[in-house]
């Protein structure tokens, strides 16, 4: 088997496709929950802590002399950065709670008694004939 068919198998592969997609949808969801975290959440934060912005938190260790940048410990952007990874893991959470709880009910549900064979009809049909003639 040639290389390009080895790979044309493994690259049509369901898993490889589940995949891929799932790695596209995952950035798209970061880009929003990112989007969600600094438009929406921090803004009202920013107000609580009386208008701080986390992004221009920072330790400067050594200031900027001619063409050498400063040397800066960004401390808000880093407490931004935690703040997004606690709303996705809370996100994913919830996702997964829901999910538990769909296929939680699914699994509670009474599944309906098999067919009876034809043999038990058969018995059936003649018990209920014995039944008939007492």
């Amino acid at each position: 088997m040639g290389m390009m068919q080895e790979f044309k198998e493994f690259a049509v592969k369901g898993n490889v496709v589940d995949m891929a997609v799932g790695i596209i949808i995952g950035a798209a969801f970061g880009k929003i929950v990112s989007s969600f975290v600094g438009d929406v959440i921090m803004p009202p934060i920013g107000v609580i802590l009386g208008g701080v912005d986390f992004s221009n938190l920072a330790i400067i260790l050594k200031e900027a002399a001619g063409d050498v940048p400063a040397v800066v410990i960004s401390y808000g952007k880093f407490i931004q950065t935690m703040i997004d990874f606690t709303i996705i893991a809370f996100a994913v959470f919830m996702a997964i709670k829901a999910i538990n709880a769909l296929k939680k009910k699914e699994e509670e549900k009474p599944e309906a008694p098999p067919e009876p064979s034809n043999e038990e009809v058969l018995l059936s049909e003649i018990r209920d004939l014995l039944k008939q003639q007492k």
